[in-house]
């Protein structure tokens, strides 16, 4: 599997070559102490596409520290594409990395197509409890794992597999706790509602139906400020609806980039 060096940090990245030309090209961005395996191999394989699979700093594979702001991440992702020689891609985010995709696509660097944006909003909360229960300076170990029940409470739909939801808790709590909570405290943070609709480059909005982190209204609300979006609402999907759900998350994907 590749690694590319992007500002000093050695960055894992999983890739699947769909384009010998390598005329259409996705990168993934997962969400808050994720990986690229939030990311379902239907969509990671896709005909007609090379899709990059990062692993932002500090989490999966990847090297480095991970950050507290989603302006950071972003510029990773921007020296990201750079590094790889990347003149034309789009990039798909999931919560936190659908904020550095609407991040991305308000810079609008030369080589961003378009964004997928999954299961996010122009502004992301954290419920205090969660901050808190992630602080690495907090009070133990057992505040930590509540939180981390708390949040797999909240990030699956109803008709999750157990398999799903114990691999989920097991994947999060094998992210170091300082990386974890730096990602939450970035989602807190960000906010871009009043600058949302100046997004001009064409954009897929794909909420589930059962997401009680970021529930459809937030997609709606992206969907009716930026002029070039669609939106598709994925029946019974929780806020992990691309692991939930992969054939339909991949599916919409798919006919958003057909037109490229």
């Amino acid at each position: 599997m590749p690694y590319a060096t992007v500002a000093g940090e050695r960055l894992f990245y999983a890739l699947v070559e769909g384009d010998p030309a390598r005329k259409h090209n996705l990168i993934l961005v997962h969400g808050a102490g994720g990986d690229h395996t939030h990311w379902p191999a239907e969509l990671r394989r896709m005909p007609g596409v090379n899709v990059y699979g990062l692993d932002l700093p500090g989490h999966g594979r990847s090297g480095g520290r991970g950050r507290t702001s989603v302006g950071d991440y972003c510029d990773t992702v921007d020296l990201f594409a750079q590094a790889l020689g990347l003149e034309r891609a789009s990039v798909a985010g999931h919560s936190m990395g659908g904020a550095i995709a609407q991040t991305l696509a308000l810079r609008r660097p030369s080589w961003l197509e378009r964004v997928v944006l999954v299961g996010t909003g122009a502004r992301l909360r954290v419920h205090p409890l969660i901050l808190a229960g992630l602080n690495p300076s907090g009070d133990s170990k057992t505040s930590f794992e509540a939180a981390i029940d708390t949040i797999c409470q909240w990030a699956y739909g109803p008709t999750t597999s157990q398999q799903i939801l114990r691999k989920g808790r097991q994947q999060l709590l094998s992210v170091e706790p300082a990386v974890i909570h730096g990602d939450y405290v970035a989602c807190d943070a960000f906010d871009v509602m009043d600058r949302v609709a100046d997004i001009s480059l064409p954009a897929l909005i794909i909420v589930g139906s059962a997401d009680k982190m970021t529930p459809p209204k937030y997609g709606q609300y992206l969907r009716d400020r930026i002029a070039r979006a669609q939106l598709v609402e994925i029946k019974d999907g929780g806020h992990m609806m691309a692991l939930e759900k992969p054939l339909e998350v991949a599916q919409a994907v798919r006919r958003f980039l057909e037109v490229l």
